[in-house]
């Protein structure tokens, strides 16, 4: 029981970050070390600009958008 009620919180606070545009960082770990085994993982300051460079940057790579 204990066990289900934490999985049911962590899926609560997942959805949460997402709806307020926060990524996942421990799902961007864990499919790292699943899929890319040997691969650099960043950090969680490099994978939350990466994530913030690729919602808001224009094609020319900076954060804003002209229109």
């Amino acid at each position: 029981m204990h066990e289900r009620v934490k999985h049911l919180y962590n899926r609560f606070k997942q959805t949460a970050r997402l709806m307020v545009g926060l990524p996942d960082y421990d799902n961007y770990v864990e499919h790292r070390r699943t899929t890319h085994p040997g691969e650099p993982i960043m950090n969680y300051e490099e994978f939350f600009r990466e994530r913030q460079l690729s919602r808001y940057s224009g094609s020319n790579g900076r954060i804003g958008r002209c229109c």
